[in-house]
């Protein structure tokens, strides 16, 4: 199997829950006996739905054509995953009520927030790292001091820290599971006026004591997630996570409508659900709007999971690279916050010495 019949081949299991179709086609490959394993459970985890395709096979039944060891280690990472889920569950209850008690109400974003929908048949499906949330402008500083005042610290612990753009440096408390990331805008400057904190909270929807966003918002952001701030547009590449998440959704809301709002951002989030038309095979909860801009880009998308042009997407790897240094150096010039943080990061000898030891040991 080469890459695009792995990724194809993983992305159909994550639609056997709902899709009588995919059933079949995933039965008949199965029995085939031609599954490269190797390949799905290193395309699986690289794209974090390691734990989703077990959960989807499981409950068709069809674990049974898996090699019993490879069942055996995706059941013990989907339990640790499952585990890892509930505490972070958890966790964000103590955050909702801490806030709440100081009249701030949170809107939790991204994995979390969709844990906290019960979005999943298994909680054990999504793998989540920090656990995000934004809040409105008034509230934000004063949310930051009471979660300080309440055990939270910072990650990196250092005297200067990055400015960051759309949220605040990562802070965790001892024994807690995760990090927080916590927001006050959800994407770059470029797209802002779009997709902002004014806009989402219009129509948030609360469950379980939880501010969530609308299912069409969570739809927009899990793309907005990977094509705009990981620059997944400009590399035409997917991410089966949050495609996962945009085709869960989409049994939610009505995909294609969710973003005919907007003018900057309808292409690349029209773009991204064209891929994943392709990649999930088709499904009707997944059609888009057919454009010049998408058969164009469905071109690209496919020659890049082909495994054409790759000198081509190492250029636009490295031109992402240096342009994301130019714009801190230029803001070095012109913003103080980052020509403080710039300043104390050269006289840092700690820094230096990190630097130092990751080259001694590289290899």
């Amino acid at each position: 199997m080469n890459y695009k019949e792995t990724l194809f081949f993983i992305a159909q299991c994550l639609t056997i829950s709902f899709e009588e179709k995919n059933k079949e086609i995933v039965l008949i490959k199965l029995k085939s006996d031609e599954i490269d394993w190797d390949a799905v459970v290193k395309v699986s985890t690289s794209h974090y739905v390691f734990p989703a395709l077990y959960c989807n096979l499981r409950r068709a039944g069809y674990l049974k054509y898996i090699p019993e060891e490879l069942v055996s280690y995706m059941k013990y990472i989907t339990d640790l995953n499952r585990e890892q889920n509930k505490q972070i569950i958890s966790q964000a209850k103590k955050i909702n009520t801490l806030l709440i008690k100081n009249n701030i109400k949170p809107i939790f974003l991204k994995g979390t927030g969709n844990l906290l929908a019960k979005l999943y048949l298994d909680v054990a499906e999504r793998m989540v790292g920090d656990i995000d949330f934004i809040l409105s402008k008034q509230d934000y500083s004063r949310a930051i001091q009471i979660l300080y005042e309440n055990g939270y610290e910072d990650v990196i612990e250092e005297n200067y820290h990055f400015p960051t753009q759309k949220h605040y440096r990562r802070i965790k408390k001892k024994n807690n599971i995760s990090a927080l990331e916590i927001h006050h805008d959800l994407l770059r400057k470029k797209y802002y006026s779009e997709f902002n904190y004014s806009i989402i909270s219009k129509d948030i929807q609360n469950i379980n004591g939880f501010n969530v966003l609308s299912y069409s918002n969570k739809l927009n952001l899990s793309i907005i997630a990977d094509q705009i701030n990981d620059y997944g547009y400009y590399l035409k590449r997917i991410s089966l996570r949050n495609a996962y998440d945009v085709f869960l959704l989409s049994k939610k809301t009505n995909a294609k409508n969710c973003f005919i709002k907007f003018k900057k951002l309808q292409n690349p989030l029209n773009c991204f659900l064209a891929g994943c038309f392709l990649t999930f095979g088709k499904i009707d909860s997944l059609k888009y709007v057919k454009t010049i801009g998408t058969d164009r880009y469905l071109q690209q998308f496919k020659s890049v999971i082909n495994g054409k042009n790759i000198i081509k997407l190492k250029i636009k790897t490295l031109v992402i690279y240096f342009y994301k240094r130019f714009v801190i150096v230029q803001k070095i010039f012109t913003k103080k916050e980052y020509r403080k943080w710039f300043i104390n990061k050269i006289l840092d000898k700690k820094w230096y010495q990190k630097k130092l030891f990751k080259f001694l040991n590289y290899k």
